[in-house]
């Protein structure tokens, strides 16, 4: 069974894609470290994408994305402002800084290409690098598929050897319920004991904590930030204006004093409702702008988790504190690595329900079990989210994701919301419907599921809605 550890459902990387963008990147850091011990004798390497990665790769930036991975950046610590510079250096110059460490020559436009018609059979985001020596001999190839989630696999590779033993191995939401039955625990303390099997408790804490300082800071950079973004489709940043509609009646200078603003206040139904829509637009509008996110579990699903967990700190009646954001994190993150392990989080393979569905069912389930729910609740909130998210397709108009999936977050979160208040009230007991069969059911719909409608920009939206949109 595949081990999976809520830091791998909740990275930080870069926008605007976890399976275009932080998936290639990390695969060309992968390709780069297998050359470290004959890295100086590349004369030349080669990017090619597939699929989906080819179809709709410029408008999620992958070409920059394997541009910075083969440069040595890493998406987690790499300033901003050299996520398009770098790449804007080496269409300049026709010169890369291989892994940081070896300058070859490199143009983009016969180095890098994308494969429109063509599919690897392993997954629908492949990708193939090759490095080449001076006499033009091929020194490796190497195919990389990006599997959603920011995860990457090499082909070839067997996950069952790279796992490790957990105490608690969880496939099913029932499997978890039993262990939780068994321990006389909640969620987020079988989780924790899990994840002590990679981590001590208090790297835990301060690794979540830390994830939670970046959704609240792409947050609070998302409520102050105004412009159009780029790409071509002309997308007016809409989160600033409604943040300034909404008026706080207090003073910040930064993102914590504006948190702690927001706790203070109390307002009314309709505003609170307005709010979660501007939390969540504001990280995925950073998202599109090659802003510093956490993939929750995607790029594309970014604000849901975030705009809940925002909801649970501000208007909740509960006094949250460090240690509810960690188990908050915690129960989101083995919720969605149930359905990576019994579906996809791939939009390419399932479409948006397993980007923005996932992410309100993990959402759900975190925030009945912060308000005091049951395990059963929580899951059983989990499977409502998700329940009113099947079938929901993947069409980014001119392979930008930001119509409809900015938008999409925050009605992901409005039904996360509204999927742990129906829990929180209801009896699991008499529930129809499992999570287990709604994690099956949503596979089954993704194998059925038009390829055109799994983000290739090739049907729904992409197609009926005219536009130009310039190569980015």
């Amino acid at each position: 069974m595949e081990a999976i550890s809520v830091f791998d459902m909740l990275k930080i990387g870069v926008g605007p894609s976890s399976s275009h963008t932080l998936g290639p990147w990390r695969a060309a850091e992968r390709f780069c470290h297998s050359l470290s011990h004959h890295l100086h004798a590349v004369a030349r390497v080669e990017a090619h994408l597939y699929g989906s990665l080819a179809l709709t790769g410029k408008g999620h930036g992958t070409d920059i994305a394997v541009l910075l991975g083969l440069s040595g950046q890493d998406p987690e610590t790499i300033p901003i402002p050299d996520v398009l510079a770098i790449p804007e250096q080496v269409s300049a110059s026709h010169l890369l800084h291989l892994s940081g460490a070896h300058t070859i020559a490199f143009q983009p436009d016969r180095h890098l290409a994308f494969h429109y018609s063509e599919r690897l059979p392993g997954h629908a985001n492949g990708l193939i690098f090759k490095a080449f020596d001076e006499e033009g001999q091929l020194l490796t190839a190497q195919t990389y598929y990006s599997v959603g989630g920011g995860f990457v696999v090499r082909e070839g590779e067997s996950l069952d050897e790279l796992q490790q033993a957990l105490p608690c191995p969880i496939g099913t939401a029932r499997e978890l319920s039993a262990y939780c039955e068994a321990r006389a625990a909640g969620i987020w303390e079988v989780v924790m004991e899990n994840e002590q099997s990679w981590r001590t408790e208090a790297e835990i804490k301060s690794g979540l904590l830390r994830i939670w300082g970046v959704m609240k800071n792409s947050m609070y950079r998302g409520c102050h930030t105004e412009g159009t973004l780029p790409g071509g489709l002309g997308v007016s940043r809409r989160a600033a204006a409604l943040h300034q509609k909404l008026v706080l009646p207090c003073e910040y200078s930064n993102a914590d004093e504006w948190l702690r603003c927001l706790v203070r206040c109390d307002f009314q139904f309709s505003k609170i409702l307005k709010w979660i829509g501007c939390f969540a637009m504001a990280v995925n509008e950073e998202n599109a702008s090659f802003g510093r996110i956490v993939t929750a579990p995607t790029n594309g699903a970014a604000g849901v988790i975030p705009a809940v967990l925002m909801y649970y700190i501000c208007f909740s009646e509960k006094d949250v504190t460090d240690e509810d954001i960690v188990r908050f994190l915690l129960v989101a993150g083995e919720i969605g690595s149930i359905f990576k392990k019994g579906a996809t989080i791939s939009a390419a393979m399932g479409g948006c329900q397993a980007e923005i569905g996932v992410s309100s069912a993990m959402a759900a389930a975190a925030l009945t079990e912060g308000l005091g729910g049951s395990v059963e609740q929580a899951l059983m909130a989990a499977e409502i989210a998700m329940e009113h998210h099947l079938g929901l397709t993947c069409d980014p108009i001119g392979g930008l994701v930001q119509v409809p999936c900015i938008e999409r977050n925050s009605m992901g979160a409005i039904k996360a919301i509204t999927a742990a208040n129906i829990a929180l009230e209801g009896d699991p007991a008499k529930a129809r419907v499992h999570l287990d069969e709604v994690v099956k059911t949503m596979w089954e719909t993704a194998q059925d599921m038009n390829h055109k409608y799994k983000e290739t920009s090739q049907g729904g939206l992409a197609v009926n809605i005219s536009i130009k949109v310039p190569e980015c």
